[in-house]
């Protein structure tokens, strides 16, 4: 009888550790794999998703300040597809979704010359309010790739 029940042990931890092994080894995908490379996404449309905190108050002095200052010196931008505004009343939140031809392109951009833009829209906002703080917060950045 013990024989048996220690038999039966192994048995059923061969068993297990087939199927884990089974599962580890089949439950990737081609897609998954090609998502995680970064790389192969260089030459692709990328979107770059911004969200700010955009109180309800100061919700028509930013979008002012977004046409006044960014929209002018995205469309100089190589690379620059366009983008969409999006407000969200009850968060007083909003998604700014900028589509550029890829992330090359996007990235040239220097870190300097977008920071000097940011200032501009910055004192944009400051005059527009007579105040020295901007109360746009910026609350998450990232990029997107469109699957199909």
């Amino acid at each position: 009888m013990k024989i048996n029940f220690k038999t039966k042990k192994k048995i059923q931890s061969f068993f297990f550790l087939s199927i884990c092994l089974f599962v580890l080894f089949f439950q990737s995908n081609s897609l998954v794999l090609n998502a995680l490379t970064m790389d192969k996404n260089q030459s692709e449309i990328v979107t770059e998703e911004l969200r700010l905190e955009i109180p309800s108050k100061f919700k028509e002095i930013w979008l002012k300040a977004e046409k006044e200052v960014w929209e002018p010196w995205l469309s100089l931008q190589d690379g620059y597809l366009g983008r969409k505004i999006f407000w969200d009343r009850e968060k007083e939140e909003a998604l700014i979704l900028v589509n550029w031809k890829n992330r090359r392109l996007w990235k040239s951009i220097s870190v300097r010359e977008v920071n000097e833009i940011q200032e501009k829209f910055e004192e944009n906002v400051k005059s527009s309010l007579n105040s020295n703080i901007n109360p746009f917060k910026l609350i998450h950045e990232g990029e997107l790739f469109e699957q199909v």
